[in-house]
């Protein structure tokens, strides 16, 4: 190894190792719901598997790699939560560090790749996260770095890692589908041996592996891709999440990820189409794109997360592109874009980062210290009641206890009922009417030690809480992404009250609660 690329890996090793200890705030659940929360399930036999498990249309092959180091830090009896909580993110950043790397060699080793994949705001915001969108960012770059772009180049290996792909993310085939036509197209073998035993012969083999390891871990015979076809787009279960316009991919989505870099991304897209036959990887490049992005885009529930998996693809257009164009410019011009770009992507990265949504991720250390010590003080275990959105906190895999605790759930309507409403809609439908009638009253050992909950809802809830007493508050949002989350999150702490006091302030029904009863029943 040359001492150039030395310094290039100790810088983006550097970079992802840093922004796990930056990035302290709350993305979206999959970071740890569809990950760490399947992960310590498989290894301490206690975590919540959510919908997407029981149903089958997610593998478990990454969550597996979690479980792995889980089972180590066991075995070596240093299992505790900060190293559960760390060492899954540093083994992300690592994979994201070695996807750097292979960019920059892909990219024939610009200074401007190095540039804008350090600085782009939103690959390091994700880039650490356990998110599987992350995952599949990071191979999608290392298997375009692999692919035979040279014309004279024969090379297949980059097929391995776009099997494992298109099996633990079967939305992988519309990015890949272009470019694997473009390797089939000029490569000098006959399509058809091509075809059979290296696509063929390394699709069955690794979709064989892997609906082995999904079907063991499972319980039964099944595949994976298959179930999610079947649920997301079949079924059409992902609009119950919510549902965007067609464009917002084009119009809010890509913009965004993509920050300051969408100007010379757009300007690349001129300039290959000015020169359209002078590069055909570039061709299927953008093919790629427009094609994953319109695939995508007929989708009703969508993410920015989703657009990972072409970021690569992207920020190669924009290195291109500022490569080709600094040629001709002066040295204090290339400055000041350079400038311009570092700074349009910090701000986003360190505000969403380090201060937007970072009240959930906080109460979690607080309510492991308190899961730690409140039987010790108390004579019982704690037990946590989550009254918020499905999902808005990490669950069993940053407290790392078994206690007993309970969110609102949220799954879709599989039944097809009519006027369908999941729990945490019911919930906020009328929510002292959901507390009547879920939590029980007598003994007082049975309602929840604590209550976790979002400053907004607390006067909805104001009887229930008047038997407990605040504890800790954390702040969270400036800006609410929905009229559910709030400011702050705020830790309610059960007192030592009379059994009466319980009847007169939950139990009696109050004209309120009997009008709530009755819009509940109607419901």
């Amino acid at each position: 190894m040359s001492k150039e690329a030395a310094k290039v890996i100790f810088l983006l090793l550097c970079v992802r190792i840093s922004s796990v200890f930056v990035i302290k705030t709350f993305f979206s659940p999959d970071e740890y719901w569809q990950s760490l929360e399947v992960a310590h399930r498989i290894t301490f036999g206690y975590g919540h598997l959510t919908w997407e498990w029981t149903k089958g249309i997610r593998s478990y092959f990454y969550p597996t790699l979690f479980a792995a180091i889980y089972k180590v830090l066991d075995l070596l009896k240093i299992d505790s939560r900060v190293f559960l909580i760390l060492l899954p993110r540093i083994f992300q950043a690592l994979i994201a560090s070695y996807a750097d790397y292979r960019f920059y060699v892909w990219c024939n080793r610009k200074k401007w790749s190095l540039f804008i994949i350090v600085t782009s705001w939103f690959w390091f915001y994700t880039g650490s996260r356990t998110f599987i969108n992350s995952f599949e960012a990071a191979l999608t770059t290392i298997a375009l770095s692999f692919f035979p772009w040279n014309e004279n180049s024969e090379n297949t290996g980059f097929l391995w890692i776009t099997a494992l792909l298109t099996y633990i993310r079967p939305t992988s085939v519309l990015t890949w589908a272009p470019l694997c036509f473009y390797h089939v197209k000029k490569s000098k073998y006959p399509g058809w041996e091509l075809l059979l035993k290296r696509y063929l012969f390394i699709g069955l083999f690794t979709g064989s592996v892997l609906a082995a390891l999904d079907s063991y871990i499972h319980g039964s015979f099944i595949i994976t891709p298959y179930e999610f076809f079947k649920v997301n787009v079949l079924d059409g279960i992902g609009s119950f999440y919510g549902t965007h316009p067609w464009y917002w991919y084009f119009s809010t989505g890509l913009p965004a990820i993509l920050g300051i870099g969408i100007v010379p991304f757009f300007l690349s897209i001129f300039v290959a189409i000015q020169s359209w036959d002078e590069s055909k990887s570039r061709q299927y490049i953008l093919f790629s794109i427009i094609l994953t992005i319109f695939g995508y885009s007929l989708l009703p529930h969508k993410e920015f997360r989703f657009l990972l998996q072409i970021l690569p693809l992207c920020l190669y257009c924009i290195t291109q592109f500022l490569s080709e164009w600094s040629r001709t410019k002066s040295t204090i011009v290339i400055w000041l874009v350079a400038v311009v770009i570092l700074v349009s992507n910090v701000i986003p990265a360190g505000y969403l980062g380090f201060v937007h949504q970072q009240g959930t991720l906080n109460a979690m250390d607080k309510l492991a210290s308190i899961a730690s010590d409140y039987k010790t003080e108390n004579g019982q275990p704690a037990k946590f009641l989550f009254l918020m959105p499905c999902h808005s906190t990490p669950y069993y895999s940053h407290i790392h206890q078994n206690v007993t605790m309970r969110f609102l759930t949220c799954e879709p309507n599989f039944k097809n009922q009519e006027n369908y409403l999941d729990e945490a809609d019911k919930f906020y439908e009328a929510p002292m009417v959901w507390i009547r009638r879920h939590l029980p009253v007598h003994p007082i050992d049975a309602l929840p030690t604590h209550v976790i909950v979002f400053d907004t809802l607390v006067p909805k809830i104001s009887d229930f809480l008047s038997i407990y007493k605040p504890l800790e508050i954390f702040f969270h949002a400036d800006h609410l992404v929905s009229q559910r989350n709030g400011r702050n999150v705020m830790i309610y702490e059960r007192t030592q009250v009379a059994k009466k006091k319980i009847e007169s302030d939950i139990v009696k029904e109050t004209p309120e609660v009997k009008q709530e009863d009755q819009i509940q029943d109607e419901l």
